[in-house]
């Protein structure tokens, strides 16, 4: 059997897995509406599903330390994922039928992140792969599948959000049972036992880090569950919305695309000020108009309030000790992608009812609070450091 090269093991995995969470992402409070459940209900539920990621990459991820056991963890995680997307079309609108799909299903969808960018991350280090270029190919997949369930909700009706969904993660199943050319093992140089999160939650530059990353990937969280609903009730159609989503995710893959070559050498810091400065800009537009053409625009800054602060925080990660660098991606994804933007996500569901888009004005704050603080790097072993300066870098 074909065994594909690291890059284009990850690259297919990354597009199978993104082309479901851009159906889940932009589209899935629109399902649970299509089900009855109203927006405080709404909020709470998305809440729920980012409080349960948060505690699945607390307790499940950080256990899988060692690199070899990373694929086989996906494979298994991608399966159960299939089988709890599934059960949604047997939750028949009760709010906690639905309740108990978002939890099961989130406590596998939660690891697939951090243990699928760990993965890139292994890779990367050891010069294998670009990680900004294999990661373009998740947003590519994020835009395909965005716009394609806009598309099927317009002729189809709602209930097409599952079944697309359904069908991207089976795909991902299927390309997650091959083996790369390379497969990832731990080295001997390499500490192999497994960090603890009470440890490395004690280190200050860990917490500047995470409270940084949560103040600027935390203020997505009223845009990731009630912008639809919001530029719906303004008058957009789905597929507009679908469109919007894209357009937002086009401007992610420039900034991935051209990461190596323009952000390499830029100071983390200074990445993290502009991403905050987006934050700021964005959220204050989106509270302020619904025009096409604002919106445009809103969704432009993506690229520089998502993908350039998830750049700068992979920077954060690669240039840590890699015995620390799964647990620092969990953490990663437990907190600032999960605690945060669940406790966010359900005080937007009360201010979005209370406040309509108001509550976009809270998200710019958050990226005020970030511009004043500043994070500490880990610093890396010096063998580690001569051993991978001392590998050259593959082509993709």
């Amino acid at each position: 059997m074909f065994k594909p090269s690291p890059y284009g093991w990850i690259s297919q995995y990354f597009f199978g897995f993104f082309f479901a969470y851009g159906v889940y992402l932009p589209f899935w409070a629109l399902w649970f509406e299509g089900q009855g459940v109203p927006a405080s209900d709404i909020g709470i539920l998305v809440g729920i599903g980012f409080a349960t990621r948060c505690v699945a990459n607390l307790v499940i991820t950080p256990r899988i330390h060692k690199v070899e056991h990373l694929l086989p963890a996906l494979r298994w995680v991608t399966f159960a994922l299939m089988l709890f997307i599934a059960f949604h079309f047997f939750t028949g609108g009760s709010f906690w039928l639905l309740a108990l799909a978002t939890i099961l299903f989130n406590m596998v969808c939660g690891p697939v992140l951090p243990l699928s960018d760990s993965v890139a991350n292994h890779y990367a280090k050891r010069n294998m792969l670009d990680y900004g270029r294999t990661r373009l190919w998740g947003s590519i997949a994020f835009i395909v599948g965005s716009t394609v369930v806009g598309y099927l909700i317009v002729l189809y009706g709602s209930d097409m959000i599952v079944y697309t969904a359904l069908f991207g993660i089976f795909v991902t199943l299927l390309i997650s049972l091959r083996n790369p050319s390379v497969m990832p093992v731990t080295e001997n140089h390499e500490h192999k036992v497994r960090p603890k999160l009470t440890e490395l939650l004690r280190e200050w530059p860990v917490i500047k880090f995470l409270l940084l990353v949560a103040l600027i990937q935390g203020s997505h969280a009223a845009y990731y569950s009630f912008s639809s609903i919001h530029w719906r009730a303004a008058g957009h159609s789905e597929d507009i919305i679908g469109y919007l989503w894209s357009l937002g995710v086009v401007s992610e893959i420039l900034v991935f695309a051209i990461s190596k070559r323009v952000f390499s050498k830029w100071n983390i810091r200074t990445l993290f000020v502009i991403a905050a400065l987006g934050v700021i800009a964005r959220w204050g537009l989106t509270a302020s108009t619904t025009a096409l053409v604002a919106l445009v625009a809103i969704q432009s800054l993506h690229g520089v309030t998502f993908a350039l602060a998830h750049i700068a925080t992979i920077k954060y990660i690669q240039h840590a000790p890699q015995h620390k660098m799964v647990a620092l991606q969990a953490l990663y994804n437990a907190i600032p992608l999960g605690a945060v933007i669940a406790m966010m996500t359900t005080l937007s569901g009360w201010g979005y009812e209370s406040w309509g888009a108001g509550v976009f004005w809270g998200m710019a704050l958050m990226g005020v609070v970030a511009l004043f603080v500043k994070v500490e790097l880990l610093q890396s072993s010096v063998k580690e450091v001569s051993i991978n300066k001392a590998k050259p870098e593959a082509q993709n």
